[in-house]
């Protein structure tokens, strides 16, 4: 089954740390976790961001005065997704320890979830919604070659 066409944009704020990070978000692992979440051609950028500006992007948009892991922001859902990914590196980190997951899994996961986002997807309205992008996340991380988000 060939990939929808992405156009990528990975950038890095300046924080502590941020050189872990970025060796285990290479461009090209990035754009392959994004591209299996597709189902169509998209324009996404994806932010590493440290819990300042997570904390002060989750407040004013979506008046949660937290950081939280991921942020997606989806601005055209067709016929071509344009958003963006904002993720919050300390908090990526933190879940991941505590899930005992390694980090690169954790943001693969969390780049599929925003993903699915970014096309309209949703948790959030009900059980069942929840529980079919819960499976389709973890059909597509098994794709990837990773376990099953949920499982432990």
């Amino acid at each position: 089954m060939p990939l929808n066409q992405l156009t990528l944009s990975l950038q890095f704020a300046r924080f502590d740390h941020v050189a872990g990070h970025r060796a285990v978000l290479p461009r090209h692992k990035v754009a392959r976790w994004i591209r299996h979440a597709l189902a169509v051609d998209a324009e996404i950028t994806v932010r590493i961001v440290d819990a300042e500006e997570g904390q002060r992007l989750n407040r004013e948009f979506r008046h949660k005065d937290y950081a939280t892991n991921v942020l997606t922001f989806d601005y055209q859902q067709d016929p071509t997704a344009v958003a963006d990914l904002v993720l919050c590196a300390p908090v990526v980190e933190r879940e991941a320890r505590e899930q005992n997951k390694t980090l690169e899994e954790h943001y693969a996961h969390l780049l599929v979830h925003g993903t699915l986002h970014a096309q309209g997807w949703d948790h959030e309205t009900s059980e069942q919604d929840a529980e079919e992008m819960e499976s389709y996340e973890t059909a597509i991380m098994e794709e990837l070659g990773f376990a099953d988000p949920y499982a432990r």
